[in-house]
């Protein structure tokens, strides 16, 4: 159930527009210092994995892994997202806790 909630946070937080999916979008969040949270896939390549952890300790930005890029772009209305950041405080905070929930049940 709790997983549901993630997944229809990150298509409210899109149709909110506080949202960026896509390597270069998330990495210029990341930068700019627009990313409050980034979602990586569980699914992603290890590369991948590796450049946005690295990236996002750099920022101090929390990054979390969660479902697979199916999930993440059905969730989206997109196809498959393998990474996205949330810009707004009150998403990521959330979808944060919604993932801690999850921790705690596993």
């Amino acid at each position: 159930m709790s997983s549901n909630k993630l997944l229809s946070n990150l298509g409210l937080a899109m149709r909110a527009g506080q949202l960026v999916t896509g390597d270069e979008g998330v990495l210029d969040a990341i930068r700019t210092g627009k990313a409050c949270l980034v979602v990586l896939a569980a699914d992603a390549s290890e590369k991948t994995r590796k450049k946005f952890k690295d990236k996002c300790s750099t920022y101090q930005v929390p990054i979390i892994e969660y479902g697979t890029r199916e999930q993440l772009g059905s969730s989206v209305g997109k196809g498959e997202r393998v990474i996205m950041a949330i810009t707004d405080p009150g998403f990521a905070r959330l979808i944060a806790k919604h993932k801690a929930n999850l921790a705690e049940v596993e």
